[in-house]
């Protein structure tokens, strides 16, 4: 999304339509029903966010015309079943997240790719051994890695979030049973914020931080190629990384044939840089995260849950007030 677009609010700025109350419903309702009696609840929660959420329709349009177009599948290209479809596999996330939250997700439904052996890495951590930091994403379901604590005989994983949401979170979450998840809040990073992570990497904990949000008041971003389109992306976790001389890996969760399947990739080994590198280390950095995001779409393209505006487009009205249609589609 273009910062000096004043018409647009950022991402974390946009009015929750009722989405709180909403979730807040369906965790409670999970946790006496169960799955199989919310599922007409989530059809009806997912139908209001459709009908109601003009923008977030166009911005799903506007992605899943630009995955069909780098990608040359035209069976990508989207249509009114295709946006309603990435709707509802954002609706099967909520449920299996909140499943997650309960406990009732276990390591042995998920599916680990794990070729480099990240897995071992995790037991040495909980022996004594540094933590890394995983990058993550909005495509597929990160909570469902929270498995991964279970590879490490239960080593601490910290999520790293912007401070707007967590307060939300946290409440969904004690909704849902689940009071252990360790959240923490990550306004600007600041000499007393570098220390605590850097203690808890010493102490063996990972951090997990995703790599496809710009912060509301994080100036740090660089713009990059992502579907064939420049967009924003935030040098925060890679500066992250290299502040902390850690290793770093990509993380990234997608339901397939109706299991979810983690993978889990190294990316770099020893991140550091001389002070007249960096900017041009980092840019180089976060357009190999988007080249390997771009293919992980592929794997899973109605998985992406960024709804909101996402590339820089000077050919996209982001007015609220235009309409839907991308100049070289037709709207459903």
């Amino acid at each position: 999304m273009n910062e000096g677009d004043a018409r647009v609010p950022h991402w974390a700025r946009q009015r929750e339509r009722g989405s709180f109350a909403l979730m807040k419903l369906t965790a409670f309702g999970l946790r006496r029903l169960g799955r199989r009696p919310m599922t007409p609840v989530l059809y009806l929660i997912v139908l209001y966010f459709f009908v109601f959420g003009r923008r977030a329709r166009r911005n799903v349009r506007q992605y899943q015309d630009y995955l069909a177009a780098w990608s040359g599948r035209r069976e990508l290209r989207p249509r009114l079943r295709s946006v309603f479809g990435q709707f509802m596999a954002f609706g099967d996330s909520l449920l299996d997240r909140l499943e997650v939250w309960r406990g009732s997700l276990p390591l042995s439904e998920v599916q680990l790719h794990d070729p480099s052996g990240m897995c071992a890495r995790l037991l040495k951590s909980a022996h004594g051994g540094r933590g890394e930091i995983l990058i993550g994403t909005h495509l597929g379901n990160l909570d469902v890695c929270r498995a991964l604590a279970e590879l490490g005989e239960q080593v601490p994983l910290n999520v790293l979030v912007h401070t707007k949401h967590v307060a939300h979170f946290n409440r969904l979450q004690n909704a849902a049973g689940d009071h252990q998840l360790r959240l923490l809040q990550v306004s600007e990073m600041d000499a007393a914020l570098m220390l605590e992570l850097s203690q808890r990497l010493d102490q063996g904990e990972w951090l997990a931080i995703a790599g496809d949000r710009v912060p509301l008041h994080d100036g740090r971003r660089v713009a990059v190629d992502f579907l064939g389109h420049p967009a924003q992306f935030p040098q925060g976790p890679w500066l992250l990384a290299g502040l902390l001389r850690c290793p770093v890996n990509l993380m990234c969760c997608l339901k397939i044939d109706g299991r979810y399947q983690i993978h889990l990739e190294p990316f770099i080994d020893a991140p550091e840089w001389e002070r007249s590198q960096r900017e041009a280390l980092i840019k180089s950095w976060v357009q190999r995260y988007a080249n390997r995001l771009a293919q992980w779409c592929l794997l899973a393209p109605q998985q992406w849950f960024n709804f909101h505006a996402y590339w820089q487009s000077s050919d996209l009205s982001q007015s609220s007030g235009e309409t839907d249609a991308h100049p070289r589609r037709a709207a459903p």
